[in-house]
């Protein structure tokens, strides 16, 4: 997806590489979201179509900033695919055991869909909610 935050925007704007945004403070302030306040929100929607069964990990920057590589994502999650219920709540897991302070926000959807009994299972913590 594209990071609607100060790191993708320098990044896009060619100012700084990914590695020297990411490693700014300022790295994960948004600038630009969906809602009421929203002063531009151009929602960006885009289709993919895994290319055989599996598991898609939709996540938030609370997950992807401890798990960045596809590889070793996927070798976080094997069982995404038959448990994604405990898959969720083991990543969401991961990420607070390596240091997570973010929203750590993950939704595991089965592929194909068919094969399973109901959507994609979700885990979100909200560390200012909750300190699960």
């Amino acid at each position: 997806t594209e990071d609607d935050s100060w790191a993708g925007r320098m990044v896009a704007w060619g100012v700084m590489s990914e590695r020297e945004a990411q490693a700014d403070a300022k790295a994960h302030v948004l600038t630009g979201w969906l809602g009421a306040d929203a002063t531009e929100s151009e929602p960006r929607v885009r289709t993919f179509t895994p290319p055989g069964p599996g598991a898609v990990v939709v996540c938030s920057d609370g997950l992807w900033n401890y798990l960045p590589e596809a590889d070793t994502l996927r070798a976080a999650a094997p069982f995404a695919r038959t448990d994604p219920r405990r898959t969720a709540a083991a990543l969401v897991r991961t990420a607070l055991d390596a240091g997570g302070h973010d929203n750590v926000t993950v939704v595991v959807v089965p592929f194909p869909l068919a094969e399973h009994s109901g959507a994609g299972i979700g885990r979100q913590l909200n560390r200012e909610r909750s300190d699960e």
